[in-house]
């Protein structure tokens, strides 16, 4: 029997971490792209701002939720825990089996080639260079997380102040005096949505949940957080408001240069925002700004996601590798190795645009599910006035309901746009139930 010590994570992130990991696990490509189908959708200055601030709010709910959550299990792997405490095994396992098949590793390669994208573009090198610089990027990332979860969250700092002070440029531009001295983009004829003003904004809350989509990723690592019952609840509602503000100037910025229609009709909002106000410079200027926005999401998505593949091992549903952390930098390095090696095979199959397609509705089912965990955590404490102290959700149970209302609209609606591709989702995560099992029978021969 071995003299050593468990080795466990260390408890090295402070309060600014946990607000750059909100921050930075928001904010990637979504608020440079989406705010043009959400014009389209609702087709008013007013309505497309009304959006964003419901999505807003919506955000801050479930802020608000995990960060009670996160305060009661302190622990690696954030809402696989919360499920498997509250509902069992099985459901935490096929929301861990979604993200590492497609979720973050889908993400990761597509997020990766957007960087690589942008950067082509910046510098001037030929298209041959995208997907070398992509692959490339997953394998610095993942080797700097490999070294422990402070140079992780470091180079997730850096990139993650970098890209907000290029975002506070196109966001100074709601409010700065005159008028933007270039010529406007020309509009083309956009299709409003019919449904009135409620519907206009319900149609359009789906792609503004899906950016601000991200805050989730915190808890995944709390056991690397100091006082985390403290700090995770603090960093959570902090990093959504920063980014809540972030996405509202934004869209100001966007209207006031562009207009209702010239935003709709945008494929690179920011970037003909920015160009009508500085000419060509101003859209390098931005192009640079999405390169970090990127870089440092790709960071985060690295840094966070295995953390629940580690718990889901050391629970014996995966590989007992997996579970084992390195001695000295005490990160799950082989959980790392894994997600790196599969997401490298997405970029290179060129499938993880389809397997992303199939399992985005996935988010936010887990997002609703763990979100009904927080009902049975209060049910289980001794009374309402739980004797444990510390942060709770100032607005339970209307957080709650209110937010498993959103998930439930966003999953239906993701359905019932695609209904193919929701299938296919469907059976894809469905194949986790004949792995799980056989990882349960394996864990009770051990």
């Amino acid at each position: 029997m071995s003299s050593f010590p468990p080795v466990t994570y260390a408890r090295r992130l402070g309060l600014f971490s946990g607000i750059m990991s909100v921050v930075g696990g928001i904010i990637g490509s979504g608020i440079f792209l989406n705010p043009a189908i959400v014009a389209q959708r609702t087709g008013t200055t007013r309505l497309t701002i009304v959006a964003w601030v419901v999505g807003g709010i919506v955000a801050l709910l479930g802020a608000f939720i995990y960060g009670e959550l996160g305060r009661r299990v302190p622990r690696a792997g954030g809402g696989y825990v919360y499920l498997r405490e509250a509902f069992g095994p099985l459901p935490a396992f096929l929301s861990g089996w979604a993200l590492l098949l497609a979720v973050a590793t889908g993400a990761i390669a597509a997020v990766a080639v957007t960087f690589a994208n942008y950067f082509v573009a910046l510098t001037g090198l030929g298209s041959g260079a995208v997907m070398p610089l992509a692959a490339g990027a997953i394998l610095v990332l993942t080797a700097v997380n490999v070294l422990g979860v402070a140079p992780g969250a470091y180079t997730q700092n850096v990139f993650t102040v970098l890209k907000l002070v290029g975002i506070a440029v196109l966001c100074a531009l709601a409010v700065l005096p005159g008028s933007p001295p270039h010529q406007a983009v020309a509009p083309l004829v956009t299709s409003h949505s019919s449904l009135g003003a409620f519907g206009a904004i319900g149609i359009a809350l789906v792609p503004i949940l899906f950016s601000y989509g991200g805050w989730q990723q915190t808890n995944y690592i709390a056991e690397e957080i100091r006082d985390p019952e403290r700090t995770l609840p603090k960093a959570l509602v902090l990093g959504v408001l920063v980014v809540v503000t972030v996405y509202l100037l934004a869209n100001l910025a966007y209207l006031r240069a562009l207009g209702v229609d010239g935003l709709a009709a945008s494929t690179a909002p920011a970037a003909d925002t920015m160009e009508r106000w500085f000419g060509a410079g101003g859209r390098k200027l931005i192009s640079l700004g999405i390169v970090m926005s990127t870089f440092g999401f790709l960071d985060l998505v690295i840094l966070v996601s295995p953390r629940v593949y580690q718990a889901m091992a050391a629970d014996g549903l995966f590989p007992a590798a997996l579970a084992r952390l390195h001695p000295r930098f005490r990160t799950p390095v082989n959980a790392l190795a894994v997600q790196g090696v599969w997401a490298l095979t997405l970029l290179a199959l060129g499938s993880y645009g389809a397997l992303l397609d199939w399992v985005v509705f996935a988010d936010w089912i887990t997002f609703g599910s763990v979100a009904c965990t927080l009902v049975v955590y209060r049910k289980r404490s001794a009374s309402n006035a739980d004797p444990e102290g510390g942060y709770r959700d100032p607005l339970y149970p209307i957080s709650v309901i209110l937010f498993v209302a959103a998930a439930v609209y966003v999953v239906a609606g993701s359905v019932a746009s695609n209904p193919a591709n929701a299938f296919k989702g469907v059976v894809m995560i469905a194949l986790g139930v004949p792995v799980y099992l056989f990882w349960r029978r394996q864990g009770r021969r051990a």
